[in-house]
């Protein structure tokens, strides 16, 4: 079981609103959540089938299934013609500007309580329409916002795809990432029912997503791949507003994560400095060269097997830590477990935590990080290493248990769980004495 997830850093809280499956000849919405934004998800339902029945000549269905409000008949001498309004008709994005916000109010009225926040891009279902002010529900904020700051119907509708995110959510079993738009191309990846991947580009009967960020040569790559949308859903997401409730329970959360990295930072100095002053301890005992170069090497062997620490702590309380910063941002280059880390830097910096130094890249730790274990004798803890493929290694992720690793995986979904052969494991490593 997942302990104590971190809240992901962002101004508003990420919430599903669209559920698109797409077919070859019609596009079908179904609801992800209790409530809709704007009522797009019913209407997205009659919107596409209706699609589908006028191309085969049965647009008169169209009466039965969608109201009064959402079709108008248009009548011409020979003909009726049925207009379909957009499903985003009651959408509204906020235009606020960059890096503010605007409240959200109990009543339409400037003084009343603000009961919560609509960030730049955050979505909102117009309710009602009061003089200047509109009724929105957004995320699990109810309240009244001016609609000069907000972008409301076709003109939000313009705006989906810069606000919006596409992801594909598995429905099969087992599903083969290629490295191409055919069945005949290499796999890429094994990716499992029920995980979720963000969409690059979307082609008629293909999806181009985003599997991992590659590490290998000090050179940023994106490992991706194209999997056949007949075995995905294909998700809409957009951002929501967030409460000063849960506004509230993120800064908390921040804040403790910051402080756990302030103590990991400041137990490595303790550590570095402990090793400085045994190092020129060793020095000064030193009786002559011999003995220097024989402590130097066990030195280095000490620091090729990366066993720093008296190997205490137990594999499960390694993984559970690191669970703690799921959400938090995958940043290149970066070990900050709550500001941004890559790969390689998050493992070395759960690792320096318990007081075990690794080397800095996955490359360096796929040959030096403690002793290498089979892939059928797996503990929590040890570290699994995955291939480009130029046959390099480029990713790390640490084992959790379960068939599970957690890992700092790309730019998009950041620290995350994923199967441990969602992608072809080259090798593993323990740390742990």
């Amino acid at each position: 079981m997942i302990k104590g997830i971190a809240l992901k850093a962002s101004l508003c809280t990420a919430a599903l609103l669209l559920s698109l499956s797409y077919g070859n000849t019609a596009k079908a919405a179904t609801s992800t959540s209790d409530i809709g934004i704007a009522g797009i998800t019913p209407v997205l339902d009659n919107y596409y089938t209706a699609t589908a029945d006028k191309k085969t000549g049965d647009a008169e269905k169209l009466l039965e299934t969608l109201s009064t409000k959402q079709v108008k008949k248009l009548s011409t001498s020979e003909e009726t013609e049925t207009k379909i309004e957009s499903p985003y008709a009651n959408l509204g994005i906020s235009i606020a500007a960059e890096n503010s916000y605007v409240n959200i109010r109990s009543k339409p009225d400037q003084e009343s309580e603000v009961v919560g926040k609509l960030y730049p891009g955050c979505a909102a279902d117009i309710l009602e329409t009061e003089d200047d002010w509109v009724k929105i529900h957004s995320g699990s904020v109810d309240g009244y916002i001016k609609s000069e700051f907000l972008a409301i119907g076709e003109d939000a509708e313009k705006l989906v795809d810069d606000v919006a995110s596409k992801y594909a959510v598995v429905t099969a079993k087992g599903v083969r990432v290629r490295d191409g738009k055919s069945t005949d191309t290499a796999v890429v990846a094994l990716i499992p029912e029920g995980d979720k991947y963000y969409i690059k580009k979307e082609f008629k009967d293909w999806a181009e997503i985003l599997v991992d960020e590659d590490e290998s040569n000090d050179i940023q790559q994106q490992i991706t791949g194209y999997v056949s949308k007949d075995l995905v859903k294909v998700e809409v997401e957009f951002k929501y507003a967030i409460s000063i409730e849960e506004e509230k329970a993120k800064l908390e959360a921040e804040e403790k994560a910051k402080q756990a990295e302030q103590e990991r930072l400041q137990k490595l100095a303790e550590q570095q400095e402990e090793e400085r002053q045994r190092e020129n301890q060793n020095k000064a005992n030193s009786e002559n060269a011999a003995e220097d170069a024989e402590q130097s090497r066990n030195d280095d062997s000490s620091s090729d097997n990366n066993n720093s620490s008296s190997g205490s702590s137990t594999g499960n309380e390694i993984a559970d830590y690191a669970l703690n910063f799921v959400g938090n941002p995958y940043v290149y280059g970066g070990t900050s477990l709550t500001g941004g880390t890559d790969c390689s830097g998050f493992v070395q910096s759960i690792y320096s935590h318990f007081g075990y130094n690794i080397s800095r890249t996955s490359s360096s730790q796929s040959q030096s990080a403690g002793s290498e274990v089979s892939m059928g004798n797996l503990k929590a803890g040890d570290l699994i290493f995955y291939r480009n493929s130029s046959g390099g290694v480029g990713h790390v992720a640490l084992y959790i248990g379960g068939g599970r690793v957690v890992h700092a995986s790309n730019p998009r979904d950041g620290i995350k769980v994923s199967n441990y052969d969602y992608r072809t494991p080259y090798k593993a490593r323990r740390v742990l004495n």
